[in-house]
């Protein structure tokens, strides 16, 4: 024992005198290994930091109260619920009853003695320096003990009485307000002074202000209301404070049984057992808990990537380890000739992995923490939430840097066992020997190759499962690594055809094969990686183009508002015409039933509502199975209905089942019925589905009591209401309505009585607008008052030009990385026959072009085949959507809903464009910037002395 630990502490001495000694090379692997423990340990940080404690989650939940009481709208009715409250059902079954509905007395559920905190939260459009501004407001006593941790003061001082309102920092960023500033809200004329500004430490993203409880909501919902504009819909919750043991289960349960819904902080730090929850006893109760197999298959993801991770960066440091072994086989010779056996060689060449791993964990992990130290308020930021504390885990950093020692120790071990083999006399004299290459490895990766490309077919077509698709992926790659080898020494059989300099780049990487195929396979995986995704991606994106609805046709903007019975719908118009490059302009109107001031589908007083009526004999039945008293179907007859006209929805959608418009809106959709265009100058309607047509003519259903209406729709029958009726011209199936059901003229709309407001319009551009002119239109917009319902039809944009390009300069990188690298190792390993050339009469620029060349041949193959390998896993997971969305089709069909989907459309397109920069772009660019980095000159060395 005492003999064994002497020889590793001897050999970790000369292999930190060794890594000490050639500082270049050893921080270039101690480099490749630092960089993913930097950021391993970072994102444990980060993520442990950004995880908050349960005390901590009901810190900003609760403040310092000890529950929070909330009415979940079930008019009062018992109910069970979770521990934490997420979630309820009613202890009644409701199943063949209305559903409970309406509020709840909280203050009834209050415990005896018990300190209240009302919390209530709205929103509103607040006028700030650029315009109109969507905000949460809250009203809460902020200066109360028990509010304690739910907001965090950044500047000034939260309010204090009626007028003065706080606002988070983000609003303040925003609007241009500040503190100090007016503020108003549109619809009150009352002036609030913002006096501090506050953080909301979960939400930092939120646009909020903060007010006195009774000083903001109340009034701004009440004058909204009053000029006929929507309130603010507000809703209030209660934190309590009991003292003692805090709210506990027992006072959950009483709580419960009065409809109302707890969070408490002694439940949450204590839950109790799941036999003593009344929710998880139920029957009819689901736990939508992650399933086991799900986190088995995260698990297993997780693995791959730390297993592909460690894979490559043993592909990089091990020939690194290599080159310094054959750099160091006379010192290595002169251990085995003072009586050193194959044990102390491979011991000294581990050494010097675990020498450079141990470095690399420390390194890597200190960085880690002072990057997210360092980082932690961009880090905050960008997640939109404060971190509960700066969390640092040993046993888990501990882990990370052990992952770091083990990865040097396993790159080290091929060139140990290579180092060890050689004899102490070719050691002492420099000679390397020759080795064949192994036959077994170029059949083993061959099987694993065939298998990995079986097993992910049998699972995109037989099986759905990703996970399977994923590990047949990956034993294809890992083939094709084994199989590399032997593919560099086919590259090989190429240099004749090549001139001097890329023949002698090909033929050594060939020749040495021990340090060019690691870095062949480190390219191909980052190769093959960046390939797959760039394949699924462009195939997702092509699917998604087929299957874009444009709204309107290209460049074409509508705009259009509801509120205030259509007044300043005139003004919206002026302004999109004055700012966008109007070519044409089609208003469009709505009909009003009751009240001009209603809103569509309004359910307030005095406002009713209409709907086209669709004649019997056109009605789908596949919508009225549902109805009391009809006929169950069958999944063959809802199949074959499916295919019915009558049942048939391209899913689109105006906002308005009748626009009331003239011909002008035609030209501006692009509609080319030169038929529909007379209708409307003629004063008939046009219809875009011939199901609302009976025997010519349309007929529009004016609905009064809308109550009674929507209680005669649920048992089956037809909404009263007086009927008008317009002659109509359907337009053909092949029209593209963009949506549009029924075009009725103005003047038809008059001389049938029908009360008509504006609308809005719909405008054809000359050419798209651009970022500049939408900017002041927002202004404009923002000055109305409004938000004028804008859409802009830019047609289908893509993300993925964005997406490819960061991959393929990523795989750039790595691949001219890891080119460079194989290059830096080439130069070192073959100084001698660099040295040679210059001896017998190479001109100095040979060198720069051979090591350029020795650069860009490693990238070529590299490309090549992680080209080939990266296309396998993208048509496996393309297949297994495929089969998912089969599946999912047939059962629609049998469900009835084929007439409102297309059959799946999963194309598999290879990115041809991203391929090309990869094959020619990379491998050209690795090759010049060796080619510049490289001297053209070095020194002629003497003839040892014999």
């Amino acid at each position: 024992m005492n003999h064994w630990y002497h020889s590793w502490v001897a050999a970790v001495r000369i292999a930190r005198r060794d890594a000490w000694r050639f500082k270049g090379r050893s921080s270039l692997v101690l480099a490749m290994i630092a960089l993913p423990i930097l950021g391993v340990s970072a994102a444990d940080l980060t993520l442990r930091s950004a995880e908050l404690s349960t005390e901590q989650e009901m810190e900003r939940g609760l403040g310092a109260a000890d529950a929070r009481m909330s009415d979940p709208g079930m008019g009062g009715v018992p109910i069970h619920q979770s521990p934490d409250g997420a979630d309820n059902m009613t202890v009644e079954n409701f199943d063949d009853k209305p559903w409970p509905e309406g509020s709840a007395d909280i203050r009834a559920a209050f415990p005896a003695g018990a300190k209240i905190l009302k919390d209530t939260s709205g929103s509103g459009k607040l006028r700030t320096e650029h315009g109109l501004l969507n905000t949460a407001i809250h009203e809460l006593d902020a200066t109360d003990p028990m509010a304690k941790g739910l907001l965090t003061l950044d500047r000034g001082r939260f309010p204090g009485k009626a007028g003065e309102i706080a606002a988070t920092t983000h609003f303040l960023e925003t609007s241009g307000l500040k503190v100090g500033s007016k503020l108003t809200a549109r619809g009150l004329a009352t002036e609030y002074r913002i006096v501090g500004s506050y953080e909301l430490p979960g939400a930092l993203k939120t646009d909020e202000v903060l007010a006195r409880p009774g000083t903001f909501l109340a009034p701004l919902d009440k004058a909204l209301k009053a000029d006929g504009l929507p309130g603010t819909a507000a809703g209030s919750t209660y934190l309590v404070s009991v003292g003692g043991d805090g709210f506990t289960w027992n006072m959950v349960k009483k709580a419960n049984a009065r409809g109302v819904t707890v969070t408490s902080r002694a439940v949450a730090l204590d839950p109790p057992a799941d036999s003593e929850v009344p929710l998880y006893q139920r029957d009819d109760w689901s736990d939508y808990e992650q399933s086991a197999a799900a986190k088995t298959a995260e698990l297993a993801a997780v693995g791959t990537v730390v297993g592909l991770a460690m894979l490559e960066i043993c592909l990089l440091a091990g020939p690194a380890f290599a080159v310094g072994a054959r750099r160091s086989r006379r010192q290595l010779g002169l251990v085995g000739a003072n009586g050193g056996d194959r044990r102390h060689i491979r011991a000294i060449v581990l050494s010097g992995g675990l020498v450079i791993g141990f470095a690399a964990a420390v390194v890597g992990t200190a960085l880690g923490l002072l990057l997210t130290f360092v980082l932690r308020p961009l880090l905050e930021d960008a997640m939109g939430k404060r971190f509960g504390s700066f969390d640092v885990r040993p046993l888990e950093l501990l882990g990370i840097g052990l992952l770091a020692v083990l990865t040097g120790l396993l790159a080290a071990i091929v060139p140990a066992v290579t180092a060890s083999r050689q004899t102490v006399l070719a050691s002492l004299t420099g000679r390397r020997g020759v080795r064949r290459s192994s036959r077994v490895l170029p059949v083993v990766g061959l099987i694993a190759t065939g298998l990995g490309i079986t097993i992910t077919l049998f699972g995109a077509t037989a099986t759905d499962s990703i996970v399977v698709v994923a590990g047949g992926s990956a034993l294809a790659e890992l083939g094709i690594v084994a199989l590399t080898p032997a593919l560099v020494g086919l590259f090989g059989k190429l240099g004749g055809w090549l001139p001097l300099s890329p023949r002698l780049a090909l033929r050594d990487a060939v020749r040495n094969r021990g340090r060019t195929a690691p870095a062949v396979a480190a390219v191909l995986a980052a190769v093959a990686g960046t390939v797959a995704v760039a394949t699924y991606a462009t195939s997702v994106d092509v699917q998604q183009r087929a299957s874009y609805q444009a709204r309107l046709p290209h460049g074409a903007v509508t705009v259009s508002d509801t509120e205030g019975g259509g007044r300043g719908v005139p003004a919206l118009r002026a302004a999109v015409q004055k700012h966008f490059p109007v070519d044409m302009r089609a208003d469009v109107g709505r009909i009003v039933v009751g009240n001009a001031n209603c809103e569509p589908y309004s359910d307030a007083k005095g406002c009713g509502q209409y709907e086209l009526v669709v004649p019997e004999e056109n009605r789908c039945a596949l919508w009225s199975q549902d109805v009391p008293g009809s006929k169950e179907l069958s999944p063959a007859e809802r199949r074959k209905l499916s295919g019915d006209w009558r049942c048939q929805e391209d899913g689109q959608y105006a906002d308005q089942e009748v626009l009331v418009a003239d011909e002008k809106l035609l030209s501006v959709l692009a509609i080319d019925d030169p038929a529909a265009v007379d209708a409307l100058k003629s004063g008939k309607a046009v219809s875009f589905d011939r199901r609302n047509v009976d025997k010519g003519q349309i007929g529009v259903k004016l609905i009064t009591d809308t109550e009674k209406a929507d209680l005669m729709r649920q048992e089956g029958k037809d909404a009263p209401g007086e009927i008008a009726s317009f002659p109509v011209h359907q337009a053909p199936e092949s029209v593209q309505s963009y949506g549009l059901n029924v075009v009725l003229p103005v003047q038809a709309a008059k001389a049938a009585g029908l009360t008509t407001v504006p609308f809005g319009a719909y405008f054809s551009t000359d050419n798209l607008p651009n970022s500049t002119q939408r900017q002041k239109l927002d202004a404009a917009l923002d000055t109305l008052g409004t938000e004028g319902g804008l859409y802009v039809e830019e047609g289908y944009v893509s993300d993925n030009s964005i997406v490819l390009l960061a991959l393929t300069v990523f795989a750039g990188l790595v691949t001219i990385g890891a080119a460079g690298i194989a290059t830096g190792l080439a130069q070192t390993d073959a100084e001698p026959d660099l040295k040679t050339l210059a001896a017998v009469g190479a001109p100095p620029r040979v060198r720069r072009t051979l090591s350029g060349f020795q650069c860009g041949v490693v990238a070529a193959m590299g490309v090549v085949l992680g080209s080939a390998a990266g296309v396998l896993p993208a048509i496996g997971l393309r297949l297994t959507e495929e089969h998912q969305q089969l599946k999912w089709y047939e059962r629609d069909l049998d469900a009835g809903m084929g007439g409102m989907i297309d059959p799946p459309y999963v194309p598999i397109v290879v990115p041809w464009e991203t391929l090309a920069a990869l094959l020619v772009a990379v491998p050209v660019g690795a090759a010049l910037l060796a080619a510049l980095v490289t001297r053209s000159r070095t020194a002629v060395a003497r003839r040892a002395a014999g």
